[in-house]
């Protein structure tokens, strides 16, 4: 199947630069809401058969132009939501920041072990956004797409896409409403296509 993976668009966090990770979360500024509609025109011929987003309100208005657009619904799934910034959330000071993307980077490279501040783990996060996508790829359709949020997109793609080195999350970043496109299954793996509009190679990383 084809799986497209989207940021949401922008709020008013992201303006801030905070780490704004709780539910329900805030809406979509007025940028955001017009990324979302751009959003329905921009796959308006991806032939999208099921249409997911993660708990969070964000991720739900920017479905809903598409949704509308494709004329299907919006299915909440409980594991696509941000990965939890614990107690660093709605902090936008460097160190902060950098002392998240650490641990979510290192879940990247394979230390599952290592522990968002007063949060979880990796392996608390890839157990419910797998769960999720294994859902969504058993949806019957040939093309799903699913907004989340850009470090949850970010570091289950470096670790789930066989032709990417585990670094490519902490190496490329996710614009608001970037689109991530793969093909595959869980079963036989997944191939990142394209990323964020720029095609990917097919060769595993050496």
């Amino acid at each position: 199947m084809r799986l497209l993976l989207i940021r949401h668009g922008q709020t008013p966090g992201n303006v801030l630069g905070q780490l704004d990770t709780a539910h329900p979360g805030p809406g979509l500024t007025e940028f955001g809401t017009a990324q979302a509609e751009q959003l329905a025109s921009t796959l308006a011929d991806a032939d999208v058969g099921a249409l997911f987003a993660s708990t969070l309100v964000r991720t739900q208005l920017t479905a809903t132009p598409l949704a509308l657009a494709r004329g299907i619904d919006v299915e909440i799934r409980p594991g696509l939501h941000e990965i939890s910034a614990g107690d660093l959330e709605l902090r936008s000071d460097r160190e902060s920041i950098n002392r998240y993307l650490k641990v979510v980077y290192a879940w990247g490279l394979g230390d599952l072990g290592a522990t968002m501040p007063g949060g979880a783990d990796g392996h608390e996060f890839f157990g419910r956004f797998d769960s999720d996508i294994a859902a969504i790829a058993n949806s019957g359709v040939d093309v799903a797409a699913a907004v989340s949020h850009g470090a949850s997109i970010r570091v289950w793609v470096s670790s789930r896409a066989h032709n990417v080195a585990p670094s490519f999350g902490a190496e490329n970043a996710l614009d608001n409403t970037g689109i991530v496109t793969l093909e595959g299954s869980p079963s036989e793996g997944w191939t990142l296509i394209d990323w964020a509009g720029t095609p990917v190679g097919q060769a595993a990383p050496a």
